[in-house]
């Protein structure tokens, strides 16, 4: 099969991907053309696939962001689109690229249909203990790394070289020198809603309320702030039963559907201080919150406030 769709949040981890696939196939002197939907259109990227490459035979097409137009926006386009996939040319290596597949979308349905479908993981730790062989560093001070860049793979392999350089006199690695180099990551709010979640577990209402500040400057709607708030608490109600089987961090994560063990680690940070009754009851206030916000005129942003103070 010569149509792949890749799928990952890391850039870096996508390109070894995309690397690792033309290699294997036999592309590696192809001509690579790139269409970024966001930038130009899918038209351009089908006159590329149906027409002959000069130089040479073979090519490697790549698409990004497919996943940013609508179907129903251009039909005859993704009828040619598909038409295409349904009988490729062996000449053409087509590779589509997107950050994260939406189940419930057409298009997610269609593609699945017709090519191989590949979630590149990231194991950033696994990468870490290999890039600092040669160096005294310990697990904690690997993880500490990873927390401060949010897993991001792009970033860690910036630090890990920057620390590597720094220290390349003494080879130990200490916490301390984490601290001082390496820039924390500025969360997402997904990111930002996962402190908040930690600040209600330790009931520390002062942080909860700072952070509920910050999530409101991300322009995020009470009501969706709830929903964020009751899924992460979801998460770590299913983690705290799964706990139960002694799975692994990275079992939990497969259980659950998530790309990396990163946030299941994270999440079983705050299991430990709540009981099965307790997480059941804090889901039952949020449904009711929701509901509170979705049939009256009740201030959400007080409501959230209450909610708070009321720990």
């Amino acid at each position: 099969m010569n149509s792949y769709v890749l799928e990952s949040l890391d850039s870096l981890s996508l390109q070894k991907e995309r690397e690792k696939i033309i290699l294997e196939n036999g592309f590696s002197d192809a001509f690579i053309s790139i269409y970024d939907l966001e930038e130009t259109n899918l038209e351009n990227a089908l006159e590329d696939l149906d027409t002959y490459g000069f130089l040479s035979e073979k090519k490697v097409v790549i698409i990004q962001n497919i996943d940013s137009i609508k179907i129903d926006d251009f039909k005859d386009d993704f009828e040619h689109f598909f038409h295409y996939l349904d009988s490729p040319n062996p000449d053409n290596l087509l590779i589509i690229e997107v950050k994260k597949l939406n189940a419930t979308l057409k298009i997610t349905k269609e593609l699945k249909k017709r090519c191989q479908v590949i979630s590149v993981t990231m194991d950033s730790i696994s990468y870490m203990k290999n890039a600092f062989q040669g160096y005294k560093i310990s697990q904690s001070t690997i993880h500490l790394i990873q927390e401060l860049c949010l897993d991001d793979y792009s970033k860690i392999v910036n630090e890990c070289d920057k620390l590597k350089n720094y220290k390349m006199d003494s080879k130990e690695i200490t916490n301390k020198d984490v601290e001082e180099l390496v820039v924390k990551k500025l969360g997402d709010s997904k990111d930002l809603t996962f402190a908040f979640s930690r600040s209600i577990a330790l009931r520390d209402k002062k942080e909860a309320l700072e952070q509920f500040k910050e999530l409101l400057s991300y322009d995020i709607e009470p009501i969706s702030m709830i929903g964020l708030l009751a899924s992460q608490i979801r998460i770590i109600y299913q983690v705290k039963l799964l706990e139960k089987d002694r799975l692994s961090d990275k079992e939990i994560a497969t259980t659950l559907g998530e790309k990396s063990d990163y946030r299941i680690r994270k999440t079983r940070e705050l299991t430990r201080l709540y009981t099965e009754e307790e997480l059941l009851l804090l889901m039952q206030k949020l449904s009711k919150m929701d509901y509170q916000l979705k049939t009256s005129d009740v201030d959400g942003i007080h409501l959230l406030e209450m909610f708070i103070l009321n720990l």
